[in-house]
């Protein structure tokens, strides 16, 4: 990690976009082993376009989603409920998850991964 401070500033159009393993568009805008930085967690901003459904995947870390726009449909285990723009979700670990987009407009939500996400931490679950 760096041994003085140096401001990072980063701009999600920037960011490669990506298809995660559970479907969804993801821009990783921290990374703390791609980025240098001493952080304990990562965070992506995801998109789900409209009618569509993440596939249900399980992390192995907490995870919260804060929604940015649009609204869904979350399901955590056997939970489900709407979420809208303003709302923050936690996800406890190893618990199986997706979320639907039920709106007219994308889904747009930040991923905060607590410790940083890493391929191996996550994995689809049987339908």
């Amino acid at each position: 990690m760096l041994d003085f401070w140096i401001m990072l500033v980063k701009d999600y159009r920037n960011c490669r976009e990506i298809r995660g393993i559970d479907n969804a568009i993801i821009r990783e805008l921290l990374k703390p082993s791609r980025d240098n930085i001493d952080i304990g967690y990562s965070l992506a901003l995801a998109n789900v376009k409209p009618k569509e459904t993440t596939y249900l995947h399980r992390v192995k870390n907490s995870e919260v989603y804060y929604i940015l726009e649009g609204e869904g449909e979350m399901y955590i285990d056997d939970e489900v409920e709407k979420v809208s723009e303003g709302q923050a979700i936690y996800i406890p670990p190893n618990s199986a998850q997706k979320i639907k987009n039920i709106g007219k407009r994308d889904l747009i939500f930040l991923c905060i991964v607590y410790p940083p996400w890493k391929p191996e931490d996550e994995e689809i679950v049987e339908e």
